[in-house]
């Protein structure tokens, strides 16, 4: 096997974005829109997945696949179980990372800050745009959880869809949205032989921006 992971180099050599300047930058979110429009643009597949990175009270990190939803006041939203082992662990330690990788375009997006929970009428309007079946999943699946069975969830999701026979399914109590407020944005872009493009913003404390580059 290590054999084979040698021979997995990208050069880069297909960079076609341009220099990622700082200058004329002035917040972050302005150049991520902008970067987002251009993968949405390029119809990229899974374009809004990012990584969501936490860390427990004991300081030990987990990572997984989630779901941006919105970009609201300058706050990235997502949604989840308050009773996953992510939400466990952001109630134990509210600071999450989130990393967004689009490799068409070879970019990335990293992004640091504190997350809290969104308000509860914010959670019940995106609850109720989710297909039916994702609603009644919501019920079904204690998720984080050991599952003696597929049989087990799948019973659970029998016994919702009985519950909610119409369209009116309302929105677990343990279920809805977080906000994560950054502090650190980072914009990264591949350029040929490692010599990446990085340009950090960080929050100061009037609310202001400090651009700074970093070495690749």
């Amino acid at each position: 096997m290590k054999d084979f992971l040698e021979q997995l180099r990208d050069d880069h050599s297909n960079f076609l974005q341009g220099s990622l300047d700082k200058s004329g930058l002035m917040n972050p979110f302005d150049l991520f829109r902008e970067w987002y429009k251009e993968v949405y643009d390029a119809q990229l597949p899974e374009l809004n997945a990012f990584t969501l990175s936490t860390v427990s009270a004991d300081g030990k990190p987990s990572a997984r696949i989630v779901y941006l939803k919105e970009l609201f006041d300058d706050r990235f939203i997502f949604y989840t179980n308050y009773l996953s082992q992510k939400g466990r662990e952001l109630a134990e330690n509210p600071f999450a990372a989130m990393l967004f990788f689009w490799r068409e375009k070879e970019r990335q997006v990293r992004i640091e800050g504190r997350v809290s929970k969104v308000d509860d009428a914010t959670s019940d309007s995106y609850f109720a745009s989710r297909p039916r079946g994702s609603r009644i999943g919501a019920w079904a699946s204690h998720q984080s959880e050991l599952l003696e069975s597929r049989d087990e969830l799948e019973k659970r999701v029998a016994y919702y869809e009985e519950k909610f026979p119409g369209d009116d399914i309302p929105r677990p109590p343990f279920w809805g949205g977080y906000a994560l407020e950054p502090e650190l944005i980072e914009f990264w872009q591949g350029r040929k032989s490692r010599l990446h493009d990085r340009i950090i913003f960080k929050k100061q404390a009037d609310g202001s921006w400090e651009i700074c580059r970093k070495n690749p």
